[in-house]
């Protein structure tokens, strides 16, 4: 994407063609959003915002303690760098007043994604599959790719890992097999079931869901993400 944190501190010092990137880099986000393409869009640009909200408030909290002048950013982390000095560096503060332009801007390209968000979120459910065990962090998943006119056979595994001291789950999926239209004559989720038992020995009671929705959405862009968030909503509800 053109649109970075980078996009607000590098390249020209011509503040309307920097105002024409930002723009610009919106337009591309909006796009895929026109097109119901949501991710990886979607999360950068929940990101963006987030680092811009971050660094505005950084400023707000300093400013009580001026002197202090704004002197540099520290891209790599997200800082503003201030020195106690009585002038500041001029373009830096116009930096700060292009983040205060385009918020809003980011803003409301970022509501157009989040109401797709929402509008495939409330047309999938999540169902189980037979009786479920009593340990669920690993099993298996079929999501529908409408386009290509197949049902996807998806193995999925929980799994944790710590950031900043805090404990995280994310959830794994890997590709197993298609059932196209041909293939799937005759079969239920019941019977994929079973297929899928006696082919993988490893799992011989597995947790089994299926992901049921009539939108012919992108699949990799927009159901599969959608729909992961949700069934790691189900198996920890």
């Amino acid at each position: 994407m053109s649109l970075r944190l980078e996009t607000f501190f590098a390249g020209s010092k011509d503040f309307e063609a920097r105002q024409y990137r930002i723009l610009q880099g919106l337009k591309d986000h909006y796009d895929l959003f026109s097109h119901n393409r949501l991710y990886p869009s979607l999360s950068e640009l929940a990101d963006l915002y987030g680092d811009l909200q971050d660094l505005l408030q950084k400023k707000e909290d300093i400013s009580p303690g001026l002197p202090h002048e704004l002197k540099d950013v520290d891209i790599e982390n997200k800082s503003l760098v201030y020195e106690p000095t009585e002038e500041g560096d001029p373009d830096l503060e116009r930096i700060i007043d292009l983040i205060g332009w385009a918020m809003p801007l980011i803003r409301k390209t970022l509501d157009e994604g989040m109401n797709i968000f929402h509008f495939v979120d409330d047309h999938i459910v999540i169902a189980e599959v037979g009786i479920l065990p009593m340990y669920r962090e690993e099993g298996y998943w079929f999501v529908p790719d409408s386009k290509m006119h197949q049902w996807n056979v998806l193995r999925y595994e929980v799994s944790l890992f710590t950031s900043a001291n805090e404990r995280f789950r994310s959830l794994r999926t890997r590709f197993l097999e298609a059932l196209t239209a041909q293939s799937s004559l005759g079969w239920s989720p019941e019977t994929v079931k079973l297929m899928l038992m006696e082919k993988y020995a490893d799992l011989p009671n597995p947790a089994t869901y299926v992901c049921e929705t009539e939108l012919d959405f992108p699949y990799s862009e927009t159901i599969l993400p959608v729909a992961k968030r949700k069934l790691m909503t189900r198996l920890f509800s």
